[in-house]
């Protein structure tokens, strides 16, 4: 069984990550430890017609983030590595200056301790220097991985799901997890 941590932050793009949790459920043998940010919590109920409890129940185990001490602050719970999505500048900050005020920076402190996985899908533009300067930096940690959520087109898609699917068959290839319709290129 994976595990899979997705931390939700308060950048724009929530409907990817609600995305993204459809696409998790649907796969065997994972699990999905969910935390998220106060700022997600509004953005969710700006971008999307869910409920915090709806989101929430995409995932198999929800963490309070305010609760420091959960099993994902641990490096002796083992998981196969971490997802943040959307990642805002604010945690982009946060994880490089070793800031853990929060079971999601806490979470991403310990992938980066015990170098599992952990995906930054980082949300905004135009990029500042100190944004640039955070994300050079933690580029050069080598289980760490940004991925901003952008549009190919050599998939050919016609629709804004297919341009979603693209992003998370990438980032679950990480993983080495098979999305439906992802289309590699050939």
């Amino acid at each position: 069984m994976k595990k899979i941590v997705v931390g939700i932050s308060g950048a724009s793009g929530m409907p990817l990550v609600i995305r993204l949790l459809k696409i998790l459920q649907e796969q065997e043998n994972v699990e999905i430890h969910l935390v998220i940010s106060r700022g997600a919590e509004m953005t969710i109920l700006q971008e999307t017609n869910m409920t915090i409890e709806e989101v929430k129940n995409l995932a198999d185990v929800v963490y309070d983030n305010n609760n420091i001490g959960a099993s994902i602050a641990s490096g002796t719970f083992e998981t196969d590595g971490m997802i943040v999505i959307p990642c805002a500048m604010k945690t982009v900050a946060g994880i490089a200056h070793g800031y853990s005020d929060n079971l999601l920076l806490r979470a991403c402190d310990v992938m980066i301790k015990e170098q599992r996985k952990l995906i930054l899908v980082t949300r905004e533009s135009p990029l500042s220097s100190i944004h640039l300067d955070n994300l050079a930096y933690l580029s050069k940690i080598s289980n760490i991985m940004i991925m901003p959520p952008m549009l190919t087109y050599y998939n050919l898609p016609r629709t804004i799901e297919d341009m979603e699917t693209h992003l998370i068959g990438k980032i679950l290839a990480q993983f080495h997890l098979d999305v439906k319709n992802f289309k590699r290129w050939q």
